[in-house]
């Protein structure tokens, strides 16, 4: 590690998560933009891929963002997609789709999330795969 501060934005977006599991949003919101943030400046592109989708994770919980969780999920979405981490991708793809089903978008969100089934079902991801199936 040639920063001390590398690695961090992993911490920060996995508290994040932990943060929107017990419903403190404002807590998860504020350490998802760290992590970005964080993962940014120190070129940890997968980790920033992981914070991008967990801004969308969050920004999709009420009070309900779109326009955020929208851009955060296509944007965790392409840098996942260039980096080849295909599980992140699925899951991009899954809360675009739920987000759109919410948004009444059934067309998009019919795509986005037989894209998330497919992969989940490929890569042998049988709980996503269960996850995913109770949205199509």
């Amino acid at each position: 590690m040639t920063n001390s501060g590398e690695g961090h934005s992993l911490l920060r977006a996995r508290l994040a998560e932990a943060y929107l599991l017990v419903g403190r949003i404002e807590n998860a919101s504020s350490t998802a933009r760290q992590a970005v943030r964080l993962a940014h400046e120190n070129e940890e592109r997968g980790h920033e891929a992981y914070a991008m989708y967990m801004l969308g994770e969050i920004a999709a919980r009420e009070p309900v963002s779109i326009a955020v969780a929208e851009t955060s999920y296509r944007r965790g979405l392409a840098l996942a997609d260039e980096l080849s981490m295909r599980l992140l991708v699925a899951h991009c793809h899954l809360g675009l789709g739920k987000l759109y089903r919410r948004t009444g978008e059934r067309d998009q969100a019919r795509e986005h999330i037989t894209t998330a089934t497919t992969m989940y079902r490929e890569m042998g991801m049988t709980y996503w795969l269960g996850q995913a199936e109770t949205f199509t």
